[in-house]
């Protein structure tokens, strides 16, 4: 099998494992000292398990669409919307991979906003999408 197809199939059940609550199968991708990072908190967890064990602390009703995966070799991109307790908040993950498994990961948060009255006339909805006035 192509690396590449098996690496998106190893991204695409580490989401399904995410919205379904399977922390097992969620956190299989992860090297055993792999590191996660989120740069707006300044947070790096350190290793699978530690990993696994702050995620699944998470006190919020969590759920996971995904919206793109883009990537090869080993850089992968994830576009996603992660709702905590109803609210969502757009996420980009980040992995980079050695040897099948994430070794590094650095998920950005960000919350939505309303799009200027300047830009009006330039932008176009995204597809699926309306625009969020200001």
């Amino acid at each position: 099998m192509d690396p590449d197809v098996r690496t998106r199939a190893a991204i695409e059940e580490h989401w399904r494992a995410s919205e379904q609550g399977d922390a097992e199968a969620e956190h299989a991708i992860y090297a055993a000292d792999a590191i996660l990072d989120y740069p707006q908190s300044g947070e790096r967890f350190r290793g699978r398990a530690t990993i696994s064990a702050q995620r699944g602390g998470h006190p919020a009703d969590r759920h996971f669409a995904v919206h793109r995966i883009v990537g090869g070799g080993d850089l992968w991109v994830s576009e996603c919307v992660i709702s905590y307790d109803g609210v969502p908040s757009r996420s980009v993950s980040i992995m980079e991979f050695a040897h099948g498994h994430v070794v590094h990961e650095t998920q950005y948060f960000a919350d939505t906003f309303g799009a200027p009255g300047w830009r009006t006339a330039l932008a176009e909805p995204m597809p699926g999408r309306s625009i969020a006035r200001g």
